[in-house]
């Protein structure tokens, strides 16, 4: 019975050859075939044999409720008459035509028997990668009326007594029909010629699944008129449209024979062993017959048997024995079905038949069966299947079918994976059938190409027979290369020096990477990874991975280069595998070395100690190594500098004076170490910059020289200009002029920068007389630097007496410059006497001094070399200060300016100098006449006026020794007294001074004056004060 739910999908096939547009609606029935065997997970469909090709036959997509994507359906059994969809699993018919007729399976089956045809369809997820599973289905083909009934002969013969009685029945041979069902046998009917006619009609029985054709005589026959007769007899059968086809049937008139044989039983049934032997005796039928004689002898024969039969049997005519006639095989036939036809020897013989039935007795002769094949996506040739490495656990690598053709125990088969292999058996299907068990050889580990490539998988299988019988069979499985190795480089840093100056296309160097898989996946493809570093500098030969520079390289536009090199391999997706090149750029002594300035200028201070730094110089070489070890050298080599080599520091082996040579030039050569080495030059200039090492000195007018002034000389009148110069610059030869002392009255006021001396306001009485203002000099230098000057101013209507006026300033170089001399007349009575002594110890003191000169000068001219030489310095000068760098400058006679006088020393310095100022008086000519002697030794707190002046006379100064402890030791030198200092009693209002002589000389151009004289003057004097006396106060 059924035990499920059918469901109908019919349609109407007429013919064959129908177009395919014209294709078939097929029924599909999801049956349990719980008595048939089959296993729940079966299908079924309906398919009319004969349809043409690329018929639908029925879609496992929809039927089974499974997508239609993501799902691949494969046919593995029902070659070579189906065919499947890979995407939606519909089944189609192909090329070869499903006949029923012919199949295997449907070859012997009796009416009413369904034909099947099995197949096996695998589904494998391609989305979730799960391994296939498997479909088992079959499909009941239908038959169609494709054969056209036939009778065993063309000719068929029937033998009829004669005067056989009316209405008496003759069987006549039957024809047969390869289809079956409807289309099988349908109708026979004869037709005859006029005479017979009416001797005979035709009656059709049926007997169980058979129409059996039977002669009727309707007339009486009479051999001795006519002895045989020729009828037609037609067979249709009850397809649509009908087959038929037509035999002679000839009947011949016999004698009579009454009785036919009668077969003992109606049915005989027996067991043949199968394998059984040559002449083995299977069965026996008998058959008995009433009559006597030769219609009693009875013949056996086979009647209407199939090929098989005929070839696998044989019966004895007499005795009606089946014996063994060829070798059975069970797995071959296992049903025989034929009929034995029992025929008498009367003239009119007479016969019957009877349907034998043998089962084919099972023998375990068969060893099992193992069939691989491919499954899923995995495909087999010659016995190899071919797996991807990547393949999960668990994917079938084979369907693997076993099977018996014997049955029972002897079918029932167990099977096995000989070997340590990591592959095993899992059933594929849920089918209880012993005899065809179906397993998915699948894998129990992850494969791995580059481990292991092939595997030799034995397959063992054994049935339960007794004895047992075993088979094996095996499949290689060869591990199909995946491309999951990416290339490797080894090592992953290529370092390599390359030379600069290179020829563009030199080789670098060679990369080289391996991938452990196989084939185009192991193939590699070399390339550069570009980057905005490298900017297509280098490139690599895709085959050989040889690494070129397209360019030449320079080392000190780049000493290195890095950039990634690939290596992709051929397979699908592409695998890459990366390295780092690092280029180092070796360095060419190519570059000169290179001063960072095309020419240095460096400015100095002057007094710098020798071996003090006055400059650097930076000088690169662009090379690297001993090609940059650079050389720095001093063209020309004078000696006044070096360089230090490392720091580039220029070092003065001089002291530099400004003042002697402001600029100094020389070049600086620059040599590498490299081979052959290179070079380079740069000029330097030193330009020595200015030090306030010079005090001002003043040219006029001198310290001992006087203005006259009347009385009624008007405000704002310029009495007095005072002229200074600084052997600096710059600021610090800027001067500025002031009054610091004798001018208690503020008659006077000082031009700051022009040094002009102003009268200020009108002058009274009490102004008459000397006045003496100490004008202050100073620089701008920082600290600044200064010099004091006097500036006499004789006040008064007349100067009837010079001498004495003379003798006044003497008197007043000696004065204490904190004291004013300013003009008060007391001042000049309470000094009379004192002047008058003061004169008369002057006389004396002259005197003694000419005697002093002649005695001198007659010992020079016995020997120059001794006393004091024009233009020469007494060394042993107990007041010659020790002479400095600057004593001797070369600069003054270039310039044409005065001597350049010491630096003045601060007031406490010149206070301590004026106790022990002296003067030499020394007689430039002999015939000159006596000069005014002044005292040799002022008195404590006399100014140094000694320290701000120098003479430009060719004969010897006399020069101070300073006597302070904090005098600079550059310019110890004390400032010689200009001969401007000479008193001239000219008698005019300017006292006129020569710029020729000594310091503190009084050339006597004028006649002697006599006592008597410098008493007239003071007697003569219109309008003075005779009572002249030095005091504390304001003179």
């Amino acid at each position: 019975m059924w035990g499920g739910v059918m469901a109908w999908r019919r349609g109407l096939a007429l013919g064959r050859g129908l177009a395919l547009g014209r294709g078939l609606a097929l029924g599909l029935v999801a049956v349990l075939l719980g008595s048939c065997g089959a296993a729940p997970t079966d299908i079924l469909y309906r398919v009319p044999e004969e349809q043409p090709p690329n018929t639908l036959i029925g879609s496992l997509a929809s039927d089974e409720g499974l997508p239609d994507t993501g799902h691949l359906y494969k046919l593995e059994v029902g070659t070579p008459f189906l065919r499947v969809d890979g995407k939606t699993g519909d089944i189609y018919t192909t090329e070869i035509p499903i006949d029923r007729e012919t199949l295997r399976d449907c070859r012997n089956l009796f009416e009413g028997d369904k034909c099947f045809l099995e197949f096996e369809v695998s589904i494998t997820d391609l989305i979730k990668g799960q391994g296939p599973r498997l479909i088992e289905g079959r499909i009941e083909v239908q038959d169609v009326n494709d054969n056209t009934p036939q009778f065993a002969s063309p000719i068929l013969t029937l033998s009829i007594p004669e005067n056989t009685h009316i209405g008496a029945l003759f069987s006549i041979p039957m024809a047969s029909d390869r289809d079956s069902g409807r289309n099988g046998v349908a109708e026979y009917s004869l037709s005859a010629g006029p005479d017979a006619d009416q001797l005979f009609s035709l009656q059709v029985a049926e007997d169980t699944d058979e129409r059996l054709p039977q002669l009727i005589v309707m007339g009486n026959l009479d051999r001795e008129q006519k002895d045989s007769y020729d009828l037609n007899i037609r067979v249709v059968d009850g397809g649509v449209p009908p087959r038929a086809s037509s035999a002679l049937l000839r009947v011949t008139v016999t004698d009579q024979n009454d009785n036919a044989p009668k077969f003992e039983r109606s049915h005989y049934e027996g067991e043949l062993p199968e394998n059984s032997p040559l002449g083995h005796s299977v069965l026996q039928v008998k058959a008995n017959d009433a009559d006597m004689g030769n219609n009693g002898e009875i013949d056996y024969s086979l009647h209407q048997a199939s090929e098989t039969v005929q070839r696998l049997l044989r019966i004895d005519r007499s005795t009606g024995i089946i014996y063994v006639k060829g070798l059975v095989d069970r797995e071959e036939e296992n049903f025989l079905k034929f009929s034995v036809v029992a025929k008498d020897r009367g003239p009119n013989s007479k016969n019957s038949k009877v349907l034998v039935t043998l089962n084919v007795k099972d023998q375990n002769d068969n060893a099992p069966a193992i069939e691989i094949r491919g499954i899923g996506l995995v495909t087999h040739h010659d016995g190899v299947a071919n797996i991807s490495e990547d393949m999960p656990i668990g994917t079938p690598v084979a369907l693997v079918q076993v099977s018996d053709r014997d049955e029972g125990e002897n079918a029932v088969v167990t099977c096995v994976v000989a070997g340590d292999v990591p592959f095993q058996l899992r059933p594929a299907s849920e089918s209880a059938n012993d005899r065809k068990r179906k397993y998915f050889l699948q894998t129990t580990t992850l494969l791995d190409y580059e481990r292991i490539k092939d595997y030799r998988i034995e397959i063992v299988a054994v049935d339960s027979g007794n004895p047992a019988l075993s088979s094996t069979n095996s499949l290689k499985v060869q591990v199909t290369d995946m491309n999951d190795n990416a290339p490797v480089f080894s090592p992953t840093v290529f370092e390599v020096e390359f030379a600069e100056e290179n020829q563009p296309g030199d080789k670098v160097l060679d990369v080289i990477a391996t991938d452990a898989d196989s084939g185009s996946n192991a193939e590699l493809t070399y390339s550069i990874m570009m980057d905005s570093a490298t900017k297509g500098l280098f490139q690599i030969d895709p085959n050989t991975g040889e690494v070129r520079v397209r360019n030449q390289l320079d080392r000190e536009h780049r000493e290195r280069y890095e950039f990634h090199v690939a290596a992709s391999d051929k397979g699908v997706p592409s695998l890459r595998g990366t390295a780092t090149v690092v280029v180092k750029v070796l360095d060419r002594n190519d570059n000169d070395p290179k001063f960072m300035l095309s020419g240095y200028s460096f400015s100095v201070l002057e007094n710098m100690p020798p071996l003090s730094p006055v400059g650097m110089v930076t000088v690169i070489d662009a090379d690297k190594g001993e090609n940059a070890r650079v050389h720095l050298s001093v063209e020309p080599d004078n000696g006044k500098f070096i360089i230090q080599n490392g720091t580039g520091t220029i070092l003065s082996s001089i002291s530099f004076d400004r003042e002697k040579e402001c600029t100094y030039t020389f070049r600086l050569k620059a040599v590498d170490a490299g081979d052959p080495p290179r070079s380079s030059y740069v000029g330097v200039t030193i330009n020595v910059l200015d030090e306030n090492d010079n005090a001002p000195y003043v040219t006029k007018p001198s310290n001992s020289t006087y203005k006259y002034l009347p009385p009624v000389t008007a405000p704002d009148t310029v009495v007095e200009v005072v002229e200074a110069e600084d052997m600096d610059t710059g600021p610090n030869a800027d001067l500025l002029y002031s009054i610091t002392g004798g001018n208690p009255h503020g008659l006077f006021h000082i031009s700051p920068t022009g040094g002009e001396i102003i009268l200020a306001q009108e002058f009274t009485r009490k102004h008459n007389g000397l006045h003496r203002l100490v004008v202050k000099v100073s620089d701008k230098g920082k600290p600044p630097r200064h010099t004091t000057a006097l500036v006499h101013i004789f006040v008064n209507e007349t100067i009837g007496n010079v001498t004495l006026i003379e003798s006044l300033v003497g008197h007043s170089l000696y004065t204490p410059l904190d004291r004013d001399i300013a003009g008060d007349p007391n001042y000049a009575l309470a000094q009379r006497s004192n002047i008058v002594y003061g004169s008369l110890a002057g006389v004396a003191g002259v005197i003694l001094v000419i005697v002093a000169v002649v005695v001198i000068r007659h010992r020079l001219q016995k020997d120059t070399k001794s006393g004091y030489q024009a233009g020469k310095k007494e060394s042993k000068d107990l007041y010659a200060p020790k002479q400095g760098p600057k004593s001797s400058k070369g600069k003054k006679n270039k310039k044409g300016k005065a001597p350049k006088p010491a630096k003045p020393l601060e007031e406490d310095e010149e206070a301590s100098l004026q106790k022990g100022l002296k003067f030499n008086l020394i007689n430039d000519n002999v015939n000159d006449s006596p000069r005014i002697h002044l005292p040799l030794n002022y008195p404590p707190g006399s100014p140094d006026l000694g320290r701000h002046y120098r003479s430009n006379s060719p004969l010897p100064s006399i020069q101070l020794q300073p006597q302070s402890p904090s005098a600079s030791k550059k310019h110890q030198a004390v400032q010689e007294l200009p001969a401007t200092n000479t008193f001239v009693g000219t008698g005019d209002n300017t006292s006129t001074g020569s710029d020729q002589y000594s310091d503190y000389s009084y050339k006597a151009n004028l006649p002697k004056y006599s006592s008597k004289q410098v008493g007239d003057y003071f007697a003569n004097t219109t309008g003075y004060n005779r009572n002249i006396m030095w005091t504390n106060e304001v003179w």
